[in-house]
């Protein structure tokens, strides 16, 4: 019961802080994107040293920084030219100051920069529009009902060679939570075309729990049982913003191409 009332409110104090800053927008809303993926970053690369992966830690913050405070939207030449300057820099060191820097290091590096900081960047792509609420309603309200849902019904395994206590049950519930939310969502805000945001829903709801699953593969494959414990209750970073890791993109493109 106290490890649970813990998780509640660790949980909801960084909700309310998210919603708090997404509110501000902004400078703060780039801000803690940026400290999100540092310290998400910082995560994953220890989770790495625990395989004898040594990724260059500090390529990987300085990238966090140049992608999340970047003033222009981040297109694919810039993502070239961002690795280009990386590579060079990689292999200056290599040549020169550690020699012992892997291929697998330096893909681990890079695999990092995708993973985290990149993904997060979308947040600030929809900074100002109403959609953003979409990417928690999706990540969050899935994990929710998944939780509740999961709990209360389930019985049948959905991935146990990589998450165990994860059951079809609670994944089915997960999903109807993202839907039931979305609408609520929709009709607070008055908002058309219910069919699209049912099926941003449902398909946020898949790719959220995918977020959670991938998250948990690496925990698996590193041997670790959280990313961290800055979050009492519910570990790292990483363990409470991995669905938003893939909500987030999917609801900035979803809403491009068919809501705005």
């Amino acid at each position: 019961m106290k490890g649970l009332i813990t998780r509640t409110i660790s949980g909801f104090m960084i909700v309310l802080l998210t919603i708090a800053i997404t509110i501000k927008g902004g400078m703060s809303l780039s801000y803690f994107t940026m400290a999100l993926s540092i310290l998400g970053l910082r995560e994953f690369y220890n989770a790495m040293n625990e395989i004898k992966i040594e990724p260059i830690k500090y390529i990987g913050y300085l990238s966090c920084i140049g992608i999340l405070l970047n003033p222009l939207e981040i297109k694919w030449a810039h993502l070239r030219l961002i690795f280009f300057i990386a590579m060079v820099v990689i292999s200056f060191i290599r040549l020169f100051f550690k020699k012992d820097i892997t291929p697998v290091d330096i893909l681990i590096t890079f695999l990092g920069i995708l993973y985290i900081p990149f993904l997060l960047r979308h947040i600030i792509y929809l900074d100002g529009n109403i959609y953003i609420w979409l990417i928690y309603i999706n990540a969050w309200g899935t994990d929710t009902f998944a939780y509740i849902f999961g709990t209360l019904f389930g019985k049948n395994k959905l991935c146990p060679r990589i998450s165990p206590n994860k059951t079809i049950e609670g994944s089915l519930g997960g999903i109807f939570g993202a839907v039931l939310l979305s609408l609520g969502f929709a009709r607070y805000f008055s908002l058309s075309h219910l069919w699209k945001l049912v099926l941003l829903a449902i398909t946020g709801g898949i790719i959220a729990q995918l977020g959670d699953l991938t998250a948990s593969r690496i925990k698996r494959v590193t041997g670790i049982k959280d990313f961290g414990f800055i979050m009492p209750g519910h570990g790292g970073i990483l363990d409470r913003f991995d669905s938003i890791l893939f909500t987030a993109p999917f609801v900035y493109y979803y809403t491009s191409f068919f809501l705005l």
